[in-house]
């Protein structure tokens, strides 16, 4: 398999103790799926770690639907620690006033630096994630690739963010979840939990499904229909009705490639 997976252009990526394969292409995953019916993907399980000033942000986003399965499954780990048990007093201090003037307050480098020293020493961490406007933007791609590490580290910002110097010394990568500004970094976080979650084997019922939803080979993903095949005089395609699944593909791609140059054209530049 790891030979085929090679010679056929798959890319191997990740330190875990069994070898990831993505689908690259229509062609790997039709291979893919031609191996006994289903991927050969079996995986230790994730940890995530996230740093909050507010982790009840953090509690609903987590404990339903499909990331309440990944965690039930034991599939994902995420373990969500108060900053203020690093705090500077005993008042539970982590912010301060900035430096040069101006409204809001920084959180603290030294909070931040115990926490992520602490925990840094119960595992190595692949990645420590600061959630920021400023950061890279989020996408599928990036969410394949954090799908692929074993521990993360996330750091929700709060107030006017955190001080430069823990960004400049400790984080390894700043991500941002849209050109606007929430109140804290723990939703952003959660989004970022979901979609990562999600990809792991065996936490969807279908284990192709993320493969096929939007942004997987930027291409949005083509209209769904269910039953009854009419309603209100509305029609499902014949083609989704005929049994013919080569068609049915080509026309799941043919719809996939119009609504993404209809909706989001820069994709297709990529």
């Amino acid at each position: 398999m790891l030979k085929h997976a090679v010679k056929e252009g798959f890319e191997v990526k990740g330190s875990r103790t069994n070898l990831i394969f993505y689908a690259l292409t229509q062609k790997h995953l039709e291979y893919l799926m031609g191996y006994r019916g289903k991927f050969l993907l079996y995986l230790c399980p994730m940890r995530i770690d996230i740093i909050s000033v507010i982790p009840e942000l953090l509690e609903s986003p987590l404990a339903h639907s499909i990331m309440k399965r990944a965690r039930d499954k034991g599939l994902l780990e995420v373990q969500v620690h108060h900053l203020r048990q690093w705090a500077v007093n005993e008042y539970g201090q982590v912010d301060d006033y900035q430096y040069g003037g101006g409204a809001g307050m920084v959180m603290m480098p030294e909070p931040l630096a115990n926490a992520i020293e602490a925990l840094s020493k119960e595992r190595q961490y692949d990645e420590i994630i600061y959630m920021t406007p400023d950061g890279q933007d989020f996408s599928q791609g990036i969410a394949n690739q954090l799908s692929l590490k074993e521990n993360l580290l996330i750091i929700c910002g709060h107030y006017k963010g955190i001080d430069q110097r823990i960004r400049d010394h400790f984080v390894t990568k700043e991500i941002s979840i849209g050109n606007y500004v929430l109140s804290g970094g723990e939703l952003a976080a959660a989004v970022v939990v979901d979609a990562v979650g999600r990809l792991l084997p065996g936490v969807l019922n279908n284990e192709t499904s993320a493969l096929f939803d939007s942004f997987q080979d930027n291409l949005l993903a083509p209209p769904v229909y269910t039953r009854p095949a009419e309603f209100r005089g509305w029609k499902v395609p014949d083609i989704l009705l005929s049994g013919d699944l080569k068609k049915i593909d080509e026309w799941r791609y043919e719809q996939a490639v119009q609504r993404t140059a209809e909706r989001k054209p820069d994709l297709l530049k990529d």
